[in-house]
């Protein structure tokens, strides 16, 4: 059975380093890379960046998922908006 979980390699900050996450972070980083007009791996060094702790994986789970839940908030307070 294949693991949910895909390993990546990815330069953050000129340096190499190895990523696991599972297909569906991987997606949802290359949709909001690209909706920034930036690479994967500048995205990715902005989350490395702004970490307090834990390590690189969890935080780009948890970018990721604050990203599409903020989006989903404000598709609903749109939609709670009355027609003027």
């Amino acid at each position: 059975m294949k693991s949910p979980v895909v390993k990546r390699s990815i330069v953050v900050a000129g340096h190499k380093t190895s990523v696991s996450l599972e297909e569906a972070f991987w997606n949802g980083m290359k949709e909001i890379s690209g909706l920034r007009n930036m690479t994967l791996s500048e995205l990715v060094g902005e989350i490395d960046g702004a970490r307090q702790q834990g390590n690189l994986s969890s935080a780009i789970r948890l970018f990721v998922l604050d990203y599409f839940k903020s989006r989903a908030m404000a598709a609903i307070q749109q939609e709670k908006v009355p027609a003027q």
